[in-house]
């Protein structure tokens, strides 16, 4: 059983933090790498790639976003709560080497995700500009954080309510046109990673993206997280989570992300239901 120690409402409540004592994985995780959790012996497997780790104390950090019943069910554990199972860490770690100028773009809860890659490019020695957006400051996740992950921060809202107005490519765009960049890595919801992704392609920056497909077993067994990749068939669990951002299939991503859409909508309106009763 692994322990909350920690929770944290954020971004109106919708998305959730929760640090966990799980010493082992604290201990071998590296930035770019993920979970899977479970809530108890009939709940689902949930992939989350960790947004922080303390070796020391040995804990986690994850954080979600409430979407479904899996994660709504995540929302009702409280510090001192137990999940069943976290399984990790899983998937391959980002690359982290010092290559000069490295641009960070994170929308939405792929902030997370970017928070301790971020960090990694900057203590390896790289300049690093981070970029992030939401859409509206509401929405906004961990900007002190990644301010302190990073050399330079840009803050973006769709809505204009904090920051530059507009979208996370505009930024990454101006950015691209000035600066000598060396790398980019991108992370958020998938149309935001394919149209920057083909930004960094204009400008021929290579380019890391963390893809978030379906997943079940984690460990390259079920086939469920297949994404193509410059025409081949890989797993985002074993291959990835990272890739190539200017060799992924957006499309069938989007597509294969949509397949439960009705089942998910069903099974939240019914947990919902329930906890009301």
């Amino acid at each position: 059983m692994f322990k909350i120690v920690r929770k944290e409402e954020m971004s109106e409540g919708n998305v959730i933090l929760n640090e966990i004592e799980a010493p082992l994985i604290a201990q071998k995780a590296k930035p770019g790498q993920f979970v899977i959790l479970k809530a108890n012996e009939t709940g689902e497997r949930i992939p989350l790639t960790m947004a922080d780790t303390d070796p020391e104390k040995g804990t986690i950090t994850v954080i979600y976003m409430v979407v479904g019943k899996s994660t709504a069910l995540f929302k009702t554990l409280q510090v001192g709560d137990e999940y069943q199972d976290v399984i990790g860490p899983l998937g391959k770690p980002t690359h982290v080497e010092k290559v000069g100028t490295v641009v960070c773009v994170g929308g939405g809860t792929g902030i997370a995700v970017l928070h301790p890659i971020t960090r990694a490019m900057k203590e390896a020695g790289n300049h690093v500009i981070a970029i992030i957006g939401a859409r509206s400051k509401d929405l906004l996740i961990l900007e002190d954080q990644m301010r302190a992950a990073s050399s330079d921060l840009r803050v973006c809202t769709d809505d204009g309510s904090y920051g530059h107005h507009g979208f996370v490519t505009d930024v990454l765009k101006e950015v691209c046109e000035k600066e000598d960049v060396a790398q980019a890595v991108l992370i958020g919801p998938v149309p935001m990673m394919k149209f920057a992704s083909l930004v960094t392609k204009e400008y021929n920056i290579p380019t890391l993206v963390s893809l978030n497909p379906i997943m079940v077993d984690g460990t390259g067994m079920c086939g469920g997280c297949r994404v193509t990749i410059g025409g081949k068939t890989k797993f985002a669990c074993v291959d990835g989570p990272e890739f190539d951002g200017h060799q992924v299939d957006y499309d069938e991503l989007m597509a294969r992300l949509q397949a439960y859409c009705e089942q998910e909508k069903q099974c939240y309106e019914e947990f919902c239901t329930l906890e009301q009763a």
